[in-house]
């Protein structure tokens, strides 16, 4: 494999001021994150408390719609999908150092860009919300249980949660793997803590309402998969974001170890507690529910202040850098300043409309639609880098106002748009139909349409 680096981005300074852009954006030289670090980074990443929700949401009217069996199948399922993405898109940020946003002007051109971008932006500052939310009611539960309940304001707390964050994101990568490494150890001793709690006084319920439940191996089945693979879906698309910031060196092989042994561990655990949660109390919001199982408020103090922690750790991960590299990109702003927009979007995202006490739908809704978008994208990534380009691309021109990559590239955003609505045909469905239908029309529409397109310089179809 060989990216073309002979001539990377020319000088820095240079490039820096005739595109006006951040020098976050410019191809990363130093790294810092260790593999040992980057595991623990993705390990915090999904002891969170969204993967719960998704989990507790297989429960409907106290019963589950999947089987312990048949969960576990398309956990693992799901694990398999995103891991192989994260190892196949990854490389290209990996070898050369850039970041997401400018990855997406080989394939959509530097305007168009700007469209697909906004498309992993927006649900990552949703995310970023939702994820505050979570942890600001569990702050809240900790406040009235050290004011005697005569202090429960969960807005205030959700404020303050986020303006904390908005402070440790100013750090950058720095603060993340500190974060991740602390958070993750943690945050896994306590939720092996409530685990017991399940397994010893709630087991004939959870039994009763998941474990022999009969279950389906129908569309909700495969709805299910697709849901949580929406819910990696923005985090692999820009996973140039991360590998760019990992030491130099790992081969392919070890990377994707780097993402299925940590994802594998913190995922299928924290899917287990949500569904268990949700099964022995029949609520949906994994703090509530942890309220009623740890009835002690010395111990509810504790765990409500491991998911606080979680709610921060997911966010530094997945809900902050990517967005933030988009608004530097499309403002020109500096990257600090970006960080705080980011961060006041969040707190304008109304993450309580996602979940209700009883039910996990709206959250399970947002993921299919806005993942119908991002199937595509990614399938239009992979085959523009492996089999038009064959890994072989200059990324000076990646940086050039009027390079061959300027403006926009019709067959990119076709395959895109085509992608989509075949999602929405089948929406439970949408992220696989659309990675084949977005990848498949991108190829075709390169080979035969456009016929004159400059984005076909380098590209088999030259």
């Amino acid at each position: 494999m060989s990216t073309n680096l002979a001539n990377p981005v020319v000088e820095e300074q240079s490039t820096k001021d005739t595109l006006k852009i951040d020098e976050s954006l410019l191809p990363k030289k130093e790294r810092s994150v260790s593999p040992l670090s980057y595991m623990f980074m993705w390990i915090g990443d999904g002891v969170n408390l969204g993967n719960m929700t998704l989990g507790a949401s297989l429960v409907v009217a106290g019963t589950a719609t999947l089987n312990i069996f048949q969960t576990f199948v398309a956990a693992a399922i799901a694990i398999g999908i995103i891991s192989t993405f994260f190892a196949l898109n990854d490389r290209f940020g990996y070898k050369t150092g850039i970041p997401y946003v400018m990855q997406l002007r080989m394939s959509f051109g530097v305007k168009g860009s700007i469209i697909s971008s906004l498309l992993r932006g927006i649900p990552a500052i949703i995310w970023y919300g939702f994820q505050s939310w979570i942890g600001g009611t569990a702050l809240n539960e900790i406040v009235k249980a050290l004011t005697g309940g005569s202090v429960d304001n969960v807005v205030v707390c959700f404020i303050a949660l986020q303006l904390l964050q908005i402070v440790l994101s100013l750090y950058g990568f720095h603060a993340i793997k500190w974060v991740e490494t602390l958070a993750s150890i943690v945050i896994m001793l306590a939720l092996l803590y409530v685990f017991s709690i399940l397994l010893t006084s709630y087991k004939d319920v959870i039994t009763e309402k998941w474990v022999h439940t009969e279950g389906t191996w129908g569309l909700p089945f495969f709805a299910f998969i697709m849901v949580f693979l929406g819910n990696y879906a923005a985090i692999f698309l820009s996973a140039g974001d991360y590998s760019r910031e990992l030491k130099t060196g790992i081969s392919n092989k070890k990377r994707g170890l780097l993402y299925f042994s940590p994802i594998t561990i913190a995922y299928g655990f924290v899917l287990t507690i949500g569904v268990m949660l949700a099964s022995a109390t029949g609520i949906s919001n994994p703090v509530k529910a942890f309220a009623v199982v740890v009835d002690n408020p010395y111990i509810t103090v504790g765990v409500s202040a491991f998911i606080v922690i979680g709610a921060v750790a997911v966010n530094m991960v997945a809900n902050i850098v990517p967005p933030t590299y988009v608004i530097t990109l499309v403002t020109k702003m500096k990257y600090k300043a970006a960080v705080i927009v980011t961060g006041l979007l969040a707190l304008c995202s109304f993450p309580w409309v996602l979940v209700q006490d009883s039910s996990a739908n709206g959250l399970n809704l947002f993921v299919l639609i806005y993942s119908a978008f991002l199937g595509p994208i990614v399938s239009i990534l992979l085959v523009e880098y492996y089999i038009l380009r064959k890994q072989k691309v200059n990324v000076d021109d990646l940086y050039k106002k009027d390079g061959p990559f300027s403006g926009v590239n019709p067959c990119a955003l076709i395959a895109m748009l085509a992608g989509a609505l075949a999602a929405f045909v089948e929406i439970d469905l949408g992220w696989i139909i659309g990675v084949v239908v977005g990848g498949v029309s991108y190829l075709l529409l390169m080979k035969f349409t456009f016929k004159n397109s400059k984005f076909k310089k380098g590209t088999i179809f030259e």
